[in-house]
């Protein structure tokens, strides 16, 4: 869409061996990496880690006590959850499906919600709701009110992800986000070791109040999730116009540097117009696809974890210690990962290679002797290390193509929903008649590993083709005059 805020005359520019990009014709204005007209004397680099160490902490410590509050259940099975509750086999299968159906019915209207309100609003008040309703969990009586909770935890936690994604576009260049979405995504895999370390020590407290140990697992870390959304409303901010902790001349600064790369600046005023541009764009469904073929092996890799390593012959205490060393090395990774990325600014490659680790951990886990549990231990550590990485990038991608701010918040709402449908499937996977080998989800997460492959390539040429197009229509002597209207198109550089 065009942008309001901008009526320069851009004209385009080839970089050599990348693409095109935009150009102002006063180059003075430009802002680049290297080098920005600054008569302040800010320095940039300074300024984006300053943004790194107000934003970047507290996000990520909601998502990781969202991604805790929902696959904590795995856990809680170990303890006893199904057993107290009288829940067979497949109801268990069940109350994690559930889940997800509420979480992806209410994605794409919680960011409708976040657009039309604010962050400093939105975001702890979803958390605040989560944490009840994962608090209330630990006290549920039997299989019907556990089932209600679980499809509530996966409405009120559904706004948040998504909800971030487009929230860290409105704060850092395109080139910037995947490193940031990465940092924030990494909380889930912490939230998988943190899990395992508190799940074992909860373990220990059966008896106290006349709980069993499972039962604390969801009221302790659902009521530290209900304190901290409480403080949240004071350490999450709305957008760099209003932020406390910027000064007029940063917040100037940050400004200029958004408005040649992106569309952060503008003042756009809701449409639903710019809502069904991103149902009409079929980049927005490839990107949803991406994570769909991610989202089955991230899930039942999360929620099936410590069952999959029990069953290796390993005790319930001795496998809940067990799940942290996979979701350790995933979270160095998927860090490595986003640094290699935002330097070489290249997605598909990366993603093509983590997702090709995890494939080789599901092909061990898939043949290993049964005799031999640590062999097949070593690929559940293949197989996180691979998928983590992976999910960060297909999740960020969006957030560095798509223009137009409620476009792009549909349309990472998008990505999420689509993608969580795997998650969906993933679910009914597990089945206890398919244990200890887990032939079914292991298949299905192979699978869908290849498909996700097959994804980032259609991208990763579908994207290069539109940045050709853009070179020969420069090569061409063509200049574009006003506001440029599909910005999108023309910032296909940093896209692959």
């Amino acid at each position: 869409m065009s942008s309001p805020a901008n009526t320069e005359k851009p004209t385009l520019v080839a970089v050599k061996g990348e693409g095109p990009v935009e150009e102002k014709q006063n180059a003075s204005s430009v802002v680049s990496d290297d080098s920005f007209a600054n008569p302040t004397g800010i320095n940039e680099k300074a300024l984006v880690r300053k943004l790194d160490r107000r934003l970047l902490p507290p996000l990520t410590l909601l998502y990781l006590l969202s991604f805790l509050d929902r696959s904590n259940i795995g856990n809680a099975k170990l303890d006893g959850l199904t057993t107290d509750l009288h829940i067979t086999g497949n109801q268990y299968l069940m109350t994690l499906t559930i889940y997800f159906i509420g979480y992806v019915l209410f994605e794409v209207p919680c960011n409708i919600i976040l657009k039309r309100t604010t962050p400093k609003l939105w975001l702890p008040t979803l958390m605040f709701l989560w944490g009840t309703v994962a608090t209330l969990m630990g006290v549920s009586q039997n299989f019907a009110g556990f089932l209600a909770a679980r499809f509530f935890l996966g409405v009120t936690e559904s706004g948040l992800f998504p909800g971030v994604v487009f929230y860290l576009s409105m704060w850092y260049k395109r080139t910037e986000t995947h490193y940031r979405v990465a940092l924030f995504f990494s909380a889930a895999s912490l939230a998988g070791a943190f899990g395992g370390i508190l799940a074992y020590g909860i373990g220990f407290m059966v008896g106290v109040g006349g709980l069993k140990g499972w039962r604390w697992i969801f009221i302790l870390e659902g009521l530290l999730t209900v304190i901290i959304s409480v403080i949240a409303y004071f350490f999450i901010h709305n957008y760099p116009a209003t932020a406390p902790f910027l000064r007029d001349d940063e917040r100037a600064f940050i400004h200029a540097r958004l408005k040649d790369d992106s569309d952060a600046t503008n003042t756009e005023e809701f449409a639903w117009t710019n809502v069904f541009s991103a149902f009409k764009d079929y980049k927005c469904y490839l990107y949803g696809l991406g994570f769909h073929t991610m989202s089955l092996p991230l899930y039942t890799l999360s929620l099936f974890l410590p069952t999959i390593i029990a069953k290796l012959g390993y005790t319930a205490a001795q496998a809940q210690l067990l799940t942290v060393p996979p979701y350790a090395v995933a979270t160095i990774l998927t860090v490595i990962v986003a640094v290699l990325a935002e330097k070489t600014q290249r997605r598909a490659p990366f993603l093509i290679g983590s997702s090709s680790l995890a494939i080789i951990g599901y092909i061990i886990l898939l043949t290993a002797p049964s005799k031999k549990p640590g062999v097949s231990y070593f690929g559940t550590i293949l197989a996180a290390a691979g998928i983590y990485p992976s999910c960060a990038i297909v999740l960020s991608w969006p957030t560095a193509n798509v223009s137009g701010q409620s476009k792009r918040a549909t349309a990472t709402a998008m990505t999420i929903t689509v993608g969580n449908l795997g998650a969906v499937i993933g679910t009914q996977l597990y089945r206890p008649n398919t244990s200890p080998r887990w032939y079914l989800g292991h298949s299905f997460a192979l699978g869908y590993l290849v498909a996700n492959i097959l994804v980032a390539v259609t991208l990763w040429v579908c994207l290069t083709r539109e940045n050709a197009k853009k070179r020969a229509r420069v090569a061409g002597g063509e200049v574009v005059d006003g506001p440029i209207k599909d910005d999108e198109d023309i910032r296909l550089l940093f896209q692959t």
